[in-house]
């Protein structure tokens, strides 16, 4: 690598560069012919192979004052399909790294500030979260006397992350899991502070943040002595979760804490019969699954364990009518949302990246696409539609159908008094006073 070139950088930016041998890059362009930002709008004359080369010939300046790395959405498709074994998403993370962070696009550095330093991206205060939880707990105990949501319970048996889009505007996206937990009588719990479930430290290639965001989940876990955690459904909050803490465990076995993904903890509830579920509320209607990058492809190169057939065997217990996309599993296509473009201020090139997705999804003839991860839930709910016509399927969680289908059975009256009195002696603790409440 010719270091002459790179006197913008220091020698310990250039380190991470080193553990990859370019010279095994042959030219072919499987990564560019692989990879769907090709050829997006404003992208002329840069792909992934001209990265490659670039790279290969010490020419990294060059390729951060590009937009280029910020448009790759890690989805692995290149690193997939890479004769020579390079693993290009990591590359493409390192590069963000080294963009001047005032130049970061969008509000992709600003969001992971606010949750270094307020616990969440959107800045929402302590007392705006938990009034919000404390307010929404008082609707579905209406449908579910005794649910309130447990702050900070101590041996919890699990661990809940929520997502601020959904604390912030999407409050109701929040009921699905709520009622998964109220039917299988979960012993859980979310926490008061730092309880963000997105990480767009990985998203903008800032490996100290990545860390210390597992850092506190870490200790959270300990110092509250909770059994498992779910990792983050956000593709990127769970991939960067796991990532971090990969290299905390690394660094210190004692980090370790035990997690399940929401796939292996659905799919535990209905075989251990904790819940119930109901298939004719999904009848009359073709459902598809779209295969999130980071819980499959991403997931399997990196820790050797994807999620396929696990969602597809929880969407066999809930509906009748399953029709797969054409490619699907390690072979699908990105919705275009990933890397952190969905907030990110490059939409006409996300929803280049989209125009596979929308011809899967319209080839398959489903009325329902199904998805795992929040960013591509909002890519094909929200923006494909934006720039594709005929766009009429509908676009769920796989929790949400889960939840849809369940048959729901209230607490005894005794339990959920016991429940009610639990709620107000924990919302009078942290502060919270709800005028309405009825308990």
């Amino acid at each position: 690598m010719n270091h002459a070139t790179l006197n913008s950088l220091k020698d310990n930016d250039l380190d991470c560069f080193n553990k990859y041998d370019f010279s095994n890059c042959v030219v072919c362009g499987s990564c560019s012919n692989g990879c769907p930002t090709t050829g997006a709008p404003g992208t002329a004359g840069w792909d992934t192979r001209k990265v490659m080369r670039l790279l290969a010939n010490g020419l990294i300046d060059a390729v951060i004052d590009s937009n280029f790395p910020w448009m790759c959405t890690g989805c692995g498709r290149c690193a997939n399909s890479c004769p020579g074994g390079i693993d290009i998403p990591s590359i493409m993370t390192h590069l963000k790294s080294l963009r001047p962070r005032k130049d970061v696009p969008g509000s992709l550095h600003k969001g992971m500030v606010n949750n270094l330093e307020t616990g969440n991206n959107l800045a929402i205060s302590r007392e705006d979260y938990l009034e919000g939880m404390a307010e929404l707990s008082e609707e579905l105990a209406e449908e579910c006397p005794g649910f309130y949501v447990p702050v900070d319970r101590q041996k919890a048996d699990i661990l809940f992350f929520p997502n601020s889009k959904e604390v912030y505007g999407d409050f109701e996206d929040q009921l699905w899991w709520w009622k998964i937990f109220y039917a299988a009588r979960e012993n859980w719990t979310v926490p008061s502070d730092n309880w963000e479930a997105v990480d767009w430290a990985l998203f903008t290639g800032d490996d100290a943040g990545n860390k210390e965001l597992a850092r506190r989940k870490i200790s959270y876990m300990k110092e509250f002595g909770i059994k498992r955690m779910i990792m983050p459904d956000c593709g990127g909050g769970s991939y960067g979760c796991r990532k971090g803490m990969s290299k905390l465990v690394e660094y210190d076995p004692d980090n370790t804490i035990d997690f399940l993904y929401l796939y292996d903890y659905l799919m535990e509830l209905i075989k251990e019969g904790r819940i119930k579920l109901d298939k004719s509320v999904h009848a009359g209607k073709s459902f598809t699954f779209h295969d999130s990058c980071k819980h499959g492809r991403e997931l399997e190169r990196n820790f050797g364990k994807g999620y396929f057939d696990e969602p597809r065997w929880i969407m066999q217990q809930c509906v009748d009518n399953f029709v797969e996309l054409t490619p699907n599993r390690e072979k699908n296509y990105c919705c275009g949302a990933g890397g952190g473009m969905w907030p990110m201020p490059f939409e006409d090139q996300s929803a280049w990246h989209a125009r596979y997705k929308h011809e899967q999804i319209r080839q398959s003839g489903a009325d329902v696409v199904v998805v795992g991860c929040s960013n591509c839930r909002d890519q094909i709910m929200k923006r494909i539609p934006k720039y594709f016509e005929g766009c009429e399927f509908e676009v769920k969680y796989l929790w949400q159908l889960v939840a849809e289908a369940l048959v729901i059975e209230p607490l005894p009256d005794h339990l959920a008094a016991k429940a009610d009195t639990e709620a107000k002696t924990q919302w009078d603790k942290l502060g919270i006073i709800l005028t309405d409440q009825e308990y």
